[in-house]
């Protein structure tokens, strides 16, 4: 339902009357309301309000997509906009995404595309309403934090796929939000309203997991007095998310990889063949690829996954850091905490091998040991502070040589930070914290 329970209305915006007449059709088949304009002028002229999603084309005559998206943000800066082209490319893409549209396609796609990525539009739609209505964390909402264009990147690969039946297998480095990209894809498809389960593989013994997996009969084994229908019978329909897939047995891998090709489950001491329908998302904790080389997991269950993520690092998006920060001060009741220049520029200048989740701890063990208003770099633990030197262990010969370019910047420069910048060719908020990271403000800097 739309606004105040009534129908959704979109409203859709192409110069292209032909096009416009083809996507009312399209959505009025889905039963949305629909007002069709081929000016994006005379749209902007509307109370956009009363709309609860806009498809607008980006190449207009009177305004662009892009700037038109620039005037409806400005105004109701929480409609979604989807925005549509047939002259893609992925700067065009990455700069929808950064001014805030909620999607975008390349023209030309058929009636179940477009009426696809409407749905996905409204489902997030109403989840970010009812988060801001205060009715508490909805059931796998999406929590990643980041508008950087890698996690921009990230989240439409995860929207690509989310709404399809394949097998996904996530990768990444621990902290990076394994799990939460698995609670993603299950949140934005159809499965969002089915079960949705997980199991650490890593942590339940071989024996154990696998009468919790497939289930087993009464009498099975000693101790087994009553029937136990197992996770994937009890997913049904749903999803089933196999975290540290590595840690599973090669008898377990190949029990699997049966049910992952015909669909059956047989319980642990039982004759009949169950069929369940359930998406299999799984996470690796260790490089999978060189698992399978090595022979510890099957290549033919690796191939079994039809799409495979790679969770981005935090290194990889550091830009996005003071965002998460500020998010995780307001989840836990500091606001008015703010955290200095120079300390930010040391969380900048850090690799995060724990990535979001170090990230994480850190905040909260310098909050819990330093409760000031403003966060220095002295209040950070002692990894963060720019003590680093030459020849220390805790530099490796890239980041030692960069530090002798840095400091050889500087020197020929007499400490000018604007042009030893100019000489490096990076920009000086940059320059200021690699001084920081390796101690060079040690040298004459103040």
């Amino acid at each position: 339902m739309g606004k105040s329970g009534t129908k959704i209305r979109i409203l859709v915006i192409d110069d292209d009357a032909v096009a416009c007449e083809f996507l009312q059709e399209a959505l009025l088949r889905a039963g949305y309301e629909v007002e069709p304009f081929t000016s994006a002028r005379e749209a902007l002229k509307e109370d956009l309000s009363m709309y609860d999603l806009l498809l607008s084309d980006i190449r207009m005559p009177d305004i662009d997509g892009l700037e038109f998206l620039r005037k409806v943000h400005k105004r109701w800066p929480e409609l979604p906009v989807i925005l549509m082209t047939a002259f893609g490319s992925l700067e065009t893409t990455m700069e929808a995404l950064r001014l805030g549209a909620s999607d975008y396609i390349s023209k030309p796609f058929s009636p179940d595309a477009i009426r696809s990525l409407v749905r996905k539009a409204l489902d997030v739609r109403e989840l970010r309403q009812l988060r801001t209505q205060g009715q508490g964390e909805i059931r796998g909402e999406p929590q990643f934090i980041g508008s950087s264009a890698v996690m921009v990147d990230f989240y439409k690969q995860i929207a690509r796929v989310a709404d399809a039946s394949a097998s996904v297998l996530i990768s990444g480095e621990s902290g990076t939000g394994k799990e939460l990209t698995a609670h993603s894809l299950h949140q934005l498809s159809a499965r969002r309203d089915k079960p949705f389960l997980t199991v650490n593989c890593g942590a339940i013994p071989e024996t154990l997991l696998e009468s919790e997996l497939f289930g087993f009969e009464k009498g099975a084994f000693t101790g087994a007095d009553h029937v136990h229908a197992g996770l994937l019978e009890a997913a049904q329909h749903g999803t089933i998310f196999l975290d540290e897939i590595t840690e599973m047995s090669p008898a377990l891998q190949g029990k699997l990889l049966r049910f992952m090709q015909n669909g059956e489950v047989r319980r642990l001491g039982g004759h009949e063949a169950r069929h369940v329908g359930v998406r299999v998302v799984a996470a690796a904790n260790r490089d999978i690829d060189t698992e399978a080389g090595a022979g510890r997991f099957r290549s033919d269950l690796l191939y079994r996954f039809v799409v495979r993520l790679q969770v981005p690092p935090l290194r990889a998006h550091r830009e996005d850091i003071p965002q998460l920060i500020e998010s995780f001060l307001k989840k836990w009741g500091y606001p008015t905490v703010r955290i200095s220049d120079e300390a930010m520029e040391l969380f900048m200048g850090y690799d995060w091998p724990g990535n979001v989740r170090e990230l994480e701890n850190v905040l909260r063990q310098t909050l819990l040991l330093s409760p000031f208003a403003v966060i220095l770099p002295e209040n950070l633990p002692g990894k963060f502070r720019p003590d680093r030197t030459v020849g220390s262990p805790l530099l490796s010969p890239l980041e030692t040589a960069e530090r002798q370019q840095i400091l050889q910047a500087l020197e020929t420069t007499a400490w000018n930070q604007s042009q030893a910048a100019q000489r490096l060719g990076i920009d000086r908020k940059t320059l200021r914290t690699k001084i920081l990271r390796y101690g060079l403000a040690k040298e004459g800097l103040s």
